[in-house]
């Protein structure tokens, strides 16, 4: 008990066996990915950067998540370890009810066309030396998603269902702009024809006007096939427009997961409540409500005791710089780690705590 006062572990009952309900196509259970930091001279371990340190949310089938944060808050990362494209320091992932981490190699492999991702650099992510129905096919071939009678075809269909013509199939990367180098990289996620597919910031690099184009794509893609998402991002006014649920990111934990509708009109933690203060609004006559933090994001290497945000926090409270906060389930599917919300009985358990020290 005394453990799971200070590392804030209890309260996700509600994650139990959620593996197992169909409607969840992706539950990731305390995932956690530290990066080991090493000493100069002996190349020994002497601390580790906490990318990720322990979050849990779930995602049902045909549906779309937003992960929000500041730059460096670890959502790339999180991403990246649920594809496994980097191994996990603790925690679980099930993907259509199964640890992807107890896959072996050959079962991992089978499961690629199922998980895809699209990257935020839609030029540095697209090969220069092959052209376009390469970059398309290439995982399709090797796949044996179709016959090689009707691979040509295949892809044609692809290109057009992402706003591709046919003629640009001959065309190399550079010949393209910026939104239509994100179609393609759209294209190569779709042609394996995937059950889920992580979105890494797909539209920070674009101007406003293709950044409308590209997220309505998605939301057709969605629509026509049934693809499932993860949207990471920084911008909380396109998460807003094209997320079922959202889960709010703080120096490597989840501080709020909720229906985006929640979320946007009742935040509950406080660094939430400061993100959508942000949020311009487009009207001159607006007097806007805006909630400044005040100094920068601590160290990930060097976290503080406690909340991590109590740093930054004006409601910060003295149980804050001793106790993690639990995640816990404070109306039906709207998820918070902060103090303010703690039972009175809980808030006397950690005062009496904190007595003891």
């Amino acid at each position: 008990m005394a453990e799971e006062m200070k590392n804030g572990t209890m309260g996700l009952n509600s994650f139990d066996n959620a593996e197992n309900d169909e409607q969840y196509l992706l539950v990731v259970k305390n995932l956690k990915k530290y990066f080991p930091i090493k000493s100069s001279f002996f190349k020994k371990t002497i601390g580790n950067v906490k990318a990720v340190d322990g979050i849990s949310f779930k995602i049902k089938r045909g549906t779309t998540m937003g992960l929000v944060g500041e730059s460096g808050c670890g959502k790339s990362t999180v991403g990246k370890t649920i594809l496994r494209l980097q191994d996990k320091t603790a925690g679980e992932v099930f993907f259509n009810g199964v640890d992807i981490f107890k896959l072996s190699k050959k079962d991992l492999r089978k499961s690629r066309p199922n998980m895809q991702i699209i990257f935020q650099d839609p030029y540095s992510s697209l090969s220069p030396r092959l052209p376009v129905s390469e970059i398309i096919g290439e995982g399709v071939r090797e796949h044996e998603i179709v016959p090689k009678e009707e691979y040509d075809e295949y892809i044609s269909r692809v290109m057009r269902a992402c706003g591709l013509q046919e003629y640009h199939k001959d065309r190399y990367p550079h010949e393209f702009s910026g939104g239509q180098r994100q179609r393609i990289c759209i294209a190569r996620a779709l042609a394996l024809n995937p059950d889920f597919i992580l979105c890494d910031e797909p539209v920070s690099a674009l101007d406003v006007s293709i950044q409308a184009q590209i997220i309505n794509l998605l939301r057709d893609l969605q629509k026509e096939f049934g693809i499932t998402y993860l949207f990471i991002s920084h911008d909380l006014s396109v998460v807003e427009h094209i997320s079922d649920t959202v889960g709010v990111m703080y120096l490597g934990n989840m501080v709020e997961y909720a229906p985006t509708n929640r979320v946007f009109e009742k935040p509950m933690h406080p660094y939430t409540q400061a993100l959508i203060s942000a949020i311009p609004v487009p009207d001159p006559d607006y007097k806007m409500d805006r909630v400044v933090l005040e100094g920068s994001i601590p160290s990930p290497a060097n976290p503080p005791s406690g909340c991590k945000f109590h740093t930054r926090c004006s409601k910060c409270m003295e149980v804050c710089k001793h106790f993690v906060p639990d995640f816990v389930e404070l109306e039906e599917d709207h998820f918070c780690a902060c103090h303010l919300y703690n039972s009175p009985e809980r808030q006397a358990e950690l005062e009496a705590a904190l007595e003891e020290k």
